[in-house]
């Protein structure tokens, strides 16, 4: 029984020192690596850099201006790779003294080179003579926008596109004007204006008076 409490009480005593101690390595082994992904050839930002630590799923990726930072620790292997530039491994050193370490990692351009390849919208030559001759092509902006102003279409919207509440509103003001300003009078008559008959003789033969129904 009394060895028990001593034994409990020794470790009650050297417990808090192990984890100091483990604790205390631990930290000195960890190291804020930091820095910026740029072009060998011309020193350009690179954003989009994937940095992995070798052997762990810890990374991270460099922002638009090339900056990246990353927690890692001594002795640690760090994986650059991007699309269009050659990877590069950088380790970071087990005796770097302080718990910091920045850099310029420099990325090569890489070329690569594809095996011909011959696209063809269709298997043989006279499918492509059938599309070509009975295919209709969509029409362009151009011609979208030369049907949507001509003449007859804009009659017939006229006539079948009720009025907005803007255009209410803008008549109902244009008649009240109208209205005052003849207040008190009698209002000029266009039964002897050439204009109003010319106006009328074009509307009888546009067909504005027919029957819709």
């Amino acid at each position: 029984m009394k060895f028990q409490k001593c034994y409990i009480l020794c470790f009650t005593l050297l417990f808090p020192l192990a984890v100091n101690a483990q604790f205390g390595v631990l930290r000195d082994t960890i190291v804020q690596f930091s820095g910026v992904t740029m072009t060998a050839d011309s020193l350009r930002a690179i954003p989009g850099v994937d940095i992995q630590v070798l052997g762990t799923d810890r990374g991270t990726i460099s922002n638009e201006k090339g900056v990246f930072a990353i927690v890692a620790f001594k002795g640690d292997v760090i994986h650059f790779s991007a699309v269009g530039f050659r990877p590069k491994d950088v380790k970071i050193p087990v005796n770097l003294k302080g718990s910091h370490f920045s850099m310029i990692q420099l990325m090569v351009q890489d070329t690569f080179y594809l095996p011909v390849t011959i696209i063809r919208p269709y298997p043989s030559r006279s499918e492509f003579e059938y599309a070509f001759v009975n295919w209709k092509l969509p029409d362009d902006q151009f011609e979208i926008a030369r049907k949507n102003v001509e003449s007859e279409k804009l009659r017939a919207l006229r006539l079948t596109v009720p009025t907005s509440a803007q255009e209410s509103v803008n008549n109902y003001f244009n008649n009240r004007a109208q209205a005052y300003y003849y207040n008190g009078q009698v209002p000029p008559e266009n039964i002897f204006n050439p204009l109003a008959w010319a106006q009328f003789i074009q509307a009888w033969k546009r067909g504005d008076f027919k029957n819709q129904n």
